[in-house]
């Protein structure tokens, strides 16, 4: 099981080797917009999975969001600092 710090340090690692077979590496440079869509895609995920599928489901959509969120932190070059002072 991984933790959310430990994920964002994985897929940092992943986009700084540029490796042209990780799916991370791949959604990271289509750039903004379309990782934009990929969030918006899973946060519907989630309410629907949270209104229709149960906490199993539901689970499993948020993390999904949660890693879709990290490609996207890369992105926009945020560290995880940079979003824990708002929390």
């Amino acid at each position: 099981m991984k933790q959310f710090e430990t994920l964002f340090s994985e897929l940092k690692t992943k986009v700084a080797s540029q490796d042209p077979s990780s799916g991370t590496v791949t959604e990271f440079n289509k750039g903004k917009h379309a990782i934009g869509k990929k969030l918006v895609e899973e946060a519907a995920e989630v309410w629907m999975a949270a209104e229709y599928e149960g906490k199993e489901k539901t689970a499993e959509e948020i993390s999904q969001l949660l890693y879709h969120i990290q490609v996207m932190m890369l992105a926009c070059d945020l560290s995880l600092d940079d979003i824990y002072k708002y929390l």
